[in-house]
């Protein structure tokens, strides 16, 4: 009874309100570049929570969800912020399921995610903005597990090489969505997703 009493308070009060008759809108390529970085975003998080340790490999510092990069690799199709977003999304997901060192790891999927946007803002082609970014997704996976006192072999050999190994395979993946999804000519005028 007293949820029914607040429910019809609140809904009297919103009656209420006026709202502005103008604010800014949202052209189609906004709501499609929202729509599908909350899709991404959502696979960047469910993606650790669902699959992590379960679908990949775990040695020490080193994990490989298997396309655990891939949401982020497809959301810098839409912009440096995008892909910030979804990079963070992986992140909080890999932090809730494995642990700080893992969830730390997955935080260098922001910086690797808003420079392959930046890149491709540039008109570097999809596929090779993805191999440049290799080497410096290894090197900033290695780098971070440093700071928890794992060995320089353990985190150079064990999360650099494995971390490129994965990258180079989530690629694929990637570059495979992107030729299927996102390659052809059904994006709004001015989208940057057709460059390639």
């Amino acid at each position: 009874m007293l949820y029914l009493q607040v429910t019809r308070h609140l809904v009297d009060s919103w009656s209420d309100c006026s709202f502005p008759e103008e604010g800014p809108e949202l052209t189609r390529q906004d709501v499609y570049k929202l729509t599908v970085g909350s899709l991404l975003l959502a696979l960047s998080i469910v993606i650790p929570l669902s699959m992590g340790g379960v679908l990949g490999v775990v040695i020490g510092p080193f994990t490989a969800t298997l396309a655990s990069h891939v949401p982020t690799f497809l959301a810098m199709l839409f912009g440096p912020l995008v892909a910030g977003i979804v990079g963070s999304g992986s992140a909080l997901g890999f932090f809730i399921k494995l642990g700080p060192v893992v969830g730390f790891r997955a935080a260098m999927h922001i910086p690797v995610g808003i420079l392959g946007a930046l890149m491709l803002r540039q008109k570097v082609s999809y596929p090779v903005t993805l191999a440049i970014l290799a080497p410096v997704h290894a090197l900033l996976e290695a780098l971070v597990v440093l700071l928890f006192g794992f060995t320089l072999q353990k985190a150079g050999f064990l999360v650099g090489v494995g971390t490129l190994l994965h990258h180079t395979m989530d690629s694929v993946i990637a570059i495979l969505c992107w030729r299927a999804l996102f390659a052809r000519n059904t994006f709004p005028a001015g989208s940057p997703i057709k460059n390639g």
